[in-house]
């Protein structure tokens, strides 16, 4: 059921759950272009190092389908702070990490603790926003992730020859940390009703019922394997910048500065577009924009060239995966909407870290090889969404 809330309230809140995605995001994407330099801190190897992104994606992907129906059970609020509170610690734990092995399992522990903050703001969002003014939130919402994907991937390389990696997880952990006193010191505005609770069993069983339906396996099955092909390249990038172009740490970071800036700047116009043309005509096109950015990183472009085509694949992201998300909302009514998106949510993170191991698999036939076959991978998907989003989608 959905419950009312003063506009000040909403707006209050909104500003909450769009700082804490911000923050989310930001942290999650500080970690890939300092694969280069943690691997010479921990005298490890990129193929160690590099095991930071699944380390955090995977258990992110599989937490997002039980914190759920655990806000359900006892409220959105008490579990929404709960883990705003550990996402600045997790933060401080890291910077203090003396070995990979301590990193590592510490970047598995921040997956879970901040697996729940997105989906559960999503679903706080359903409670205390009538359907038809949701659009407004979750545009919010989605535009602060977008953000936090662009100074995280800067940042975190442009900043560490400045400040150093430790600094930079400090860093982040007080601004988490004065989120998470914010939003304890505005606690009167969050919701003190939550809908009625689903229990573990019931979250599987639902699971089980969507994936019985073809429609919702092949949306799934986009949702993941575009999250593959996604996280496998970005997860490189800062070794890709490394290697081809000799940059510092500040020369990654300004050559990730596109990454993320279309979903900034246009997500609302994409969203616009998507309503009015149909899902099922920008999706594709987001797919080939994916396909062609990354076959022109395997061959020798200037340095300048190669930044622009990041900021293509940002684009042909901010036109598929979004896109996907609304497209999960119609497969189930609204009593389910929420662990629809769960699951949504588990399949595209498990994509993140399944692809970035799969890339390192790659790389074993050398950095252009990987990228042409990941190339050829999105393409396919291209060709096979023709024809899947034509005919089984409105």
């Amino acid at each position: 059921m959905e419950i009312s809330a003063r506009i000040g309230s909403r707006k209050t809140l909104l500003t909450i759950l769009g700082s804490a995605a911000f923050m989310v995001l930001l942290q999650a994407y500080l970690v890939a272009p300092l694969v280069p330099v943690l691997t010479h801190d921990f005298q490890s190897t990129d193929a160690i190092t590099g095991l930071a992104v699944p380390a955090y994606t995977i258990p992110y992907g599989l937490s997002t389908l039980f914190y759920g129906p655990l806000s359900d059970r006892l409220g959105r609020k008490p579990v929404l702070l709960t883990l705003l509170g550990l996402m600045a610690l997790s933060m401080f734990l890291i910077a203090l990490s003396p070995t990979i092995e301590i990193f590592l399992l510490l970047r598995v522990v921040t997956g879970i603790t901040t697996g729940g903050i997105v989906p559960i703001s999503i679903a706080l969002f359903g409670d205390i926003y009538p359907f038809a003014e949701r659009g407004k939130p979750l545009g919010v919402l989605y535009g602060a992730m977008a953000g936090g994907m662009t100074f995280g991937s800067t940042l975190g390389a442009y900043l560490n020859p400045l400040i150093g990696w430790r600094s930079e997880f400090v860093t982040t952990g007080g601004l988490c940390l004065i989120l998470f006193l914010w939003a304890a010191s505005e606690h009167r505005n969050f919701p003190a009703k939550s809908p009625a609770g689903t229990t573990l069993k019931e979250v599987f069983s639902n699971a089980k019922a969507l994936m019985q339906r073809r429609q919702s396996r092949s949306l799934y099955a986009y949702v993941f394997l575009n999250g593959v092909f996604h996280s496998g390249v970005f997860a490189w990038l800062g070794y890709f910048f490394k290697l081809k172009f000799n940059l510092d740490d500040q020369g990654i970071g300004l050559a990730l500065l596109g990454y993320g800036v279309p979903g900034m700047l246009l997500g609302i116009s994409i969203g616009n577009a998507a309503d009015k043309y149909g899902r099922q005509r920008l999706i594709p096109i987001g797919l080939a924009l994916g396909a062609l950015s990354v076959c022109l990183l395997a061959f020798k472009l200037p340095l300048l060239a190669a930044a622009a085509a990041v900021t293509v694949l940002s684009l042909g992201y901010d036109m598929t995966q979004p896109l996907f998300a609304g497209m999960v909302t119609s497969l189930v009514d609204h009593s389910k909407r929420g662990q629809a998106v769960g699951l949504s949510a588990c399949m595209l993170f498990l994509g993140y870290g399944t692809g970035a191991l799969v890339f390192q698999w790659f790389m074993t036939w050398g950095l252009d090889m990987a990228l042409i076959v990941f190339a050829i991978f999105e393409a396919l998907l291209f060709l096979f969404a023709l024809r899947l989003f034509k005919f089984s989608w409105s």
